[in-house]
């Protein structure tokens, strides 16, 4: 073998040992999949099987930081109406969460249950004799297809959704109820007529105006039937310019309650002249605590 080839031969061999070297200082690649993000959960998804509705609903239960079934404490329940996650449920469960933060301590830490909506017009109303007075609020009679189940509803809250909270979760018999709206007109309802289904009620632009304001004309004589346990009610009225009759039945309503709810029915009217009917539910609540709870709360 010859110079020249041995040459070759040791520059080849130089050239495969770094190769070797760089390859084995080479960082390894990561070939696995990324890390999937955490995911925030904020409630819980119940569904349950309704006899009185005969359909099945879907119910969002929100539980305070620092709930466990390992302990004795119980915790107040805040039932909201138009539940579902694309209705009230989310920023109402923030509102509670804000609240109770320790550094605030305006409501006490609870349980926040809310209700799926499949017909609110049919659940939220009790039953007319005809829908002429619809037309005087923009509304069609065509629009209500399906009305006056709200004994219905009720019965479903009463029977089967609050025993079922009672007993799967640690709730207090301290209970909420929150309505705007037609979930007012409902709230309202249960006020006068069921009373002792909730200790608290939060009603904001109700719409009392179904039925030609019969409600409000039973109102006195009904409330005379309901002298139970101490209760609190915040009346929400919304801008006047926008809808006087809604305005109007609002004020209506809050002057009856004082005037014929006994001393153990304590009323809060509050008129928020910035919030119109779409609006008033995150400011309406959040005024509501504020005023229900002027002090430091403390779970009951």
């Amino acid at each position: 073998m010859n110079k020249r080839s041995v040459l070759i031969i040791i520059g080849m061999l130089l050239c495969i040992i770094v190769f070797l070297a760089w390859k084995l200082c080479e960082k390894p690649k990561n070939t696995s999949a990324p890390a999937a993000p955490s995911v925030f959960a904020l409630s819980v998804i119940d569904t349950l099987n309704s006899k009185e509705l005969g359909e099945k609903r879907i119910i969002n239960v929100y539980l305070p930081q620092g709930y466990s079934e390992e302990t004795a404490q119980k915790y107040p329940v805040v039932y909201v109406l138009d539940g579902g996650v694309e209705e009230d449920f989310v920023h109402i469960t923030g509102l509670v969460r804000y609240n109770n933060q320790p550094w605030i301590d305006r409501f006490p830490k609870s349980i926040v249950v809310g209700i799926e909506n499949t017909n609110r017009r049919r659940d939220f109303s009790f039953p007319v004799e005809n829908l002429d007075f619809v037309e005087r609020m923009g509304f069609k009679k065509e629009q209500f297809a399906q009305y006056g189940g709200s004994a219905k509803y009720i019965a479903f809250l009463a029977k089967e959704l609050q025993p079922f909270i009672d007993k799967k979760y640690r709730a207090s018999s301290e209970r909420t109820v929150i309505g705007e709206s037609f979930a007012g007109l409902l709230a309202t309802e249960i006020l006068l007529r069921h009373r002792s289904l909730f200790n608290n009620y939060i009603i904001m632009s109700p719409s009392l105006w179904w039925g030609s304001e019969s409600l409000l004309h039973e109102a006195p004589s009904l409330l005379k039937k309901e002298t139970g346990k101490e209760t609190k009610v915040y009346i929400g009225a919304c801008q006047k310019e926008e809808d006087a009759i809604m305005y109007e039945d609002a004020v209506a309503l809050s002057r009856i309650l004082a005037q014929n709810g006994g001393n153990k029915l304590k009323v809060y009217y509050d008129y928020l002249p910035d919030e119109v009917h779409a609006t008033i539910m995150h400011q309406g609540v959040y005024n509501a605590f504020k005023l229900m709870y002027p002090k430091t709360a403390s779970l009951k």
